[in-house]
């Protein structure tokens, strides 16, 4: 009688097991925690930008030196179809990040630029070339451009452009 019990306990040993992992998972999914949150340590997201810790706005930059690349240069944005499009530098144009179009500025160049009318800047990093409008200097992307404009409905400004140093 008592190897009998001995055989029942193992036949319902390895199912037992199965049945508490099942609990422990189910209690992890439903109490919000997941396996990967306690093992991963929370990362801060960035924009592209290297070297800089970015969050949302790259306006958290600081202790940072500035060296002017042009002042009074004509800025615009890009339009909204070159969504999705890949740019000079490979990367893929998103319209909602601090990127900007500069003939000979070297990709990945971070610069802040300010608008002279109002003194609102943003910092962008050079993804492409271009515009390749006669008189214009920058194309910004459109979050960046109505960052600092003071109509959101104008389509360029006059800013000064200054290169961040590391």
């Amino acid at each position: 009688m008592n190897i009998k019990i001995k055989m029942i306990k193992m036949k319902f040993k390895p199912l037992f097991t199965i049945f508490l992992a099942i609990i422990i998972i189910g209690i992890f999914s439903f109490s919000g925690l997941s396996l990967k949150k306690l093992q991963q340590p929370k990362l801060i997201a960035k924009d592209s930008v290297k070297k800089v810790a970015v969050a949302d706005s790259l306006k958290l930059i600081s202790n940072f030196r500035l060296k002017l690349f042009k002042d009074n240069a004509h800025a615009s944005y890009y339009a909204d179809k070159f969504t999705g499009r890949k740019t000079a530098s490979g990367k893929r144009f998103d319209n909602n990040k601090y990127t900007a179009a500069h003939r000979k500025l070297a990709f990945g160049t971070v610069v802040k630029v300010t608008n002279l009318s109002n003194k609102k800047s943003v910092i962008v990093e050079i993804t492409d070339r271009g515009p390749f409008t006669k008189g214009r200097d920058i194309d910004l992307s459109k979050r960046a451009f109505m960052e600092i404009a003071t109509s959101k409905y104008g389509g360029s400004l006059k800013v000064k452009i200054e290169e961040v140093l590391d």
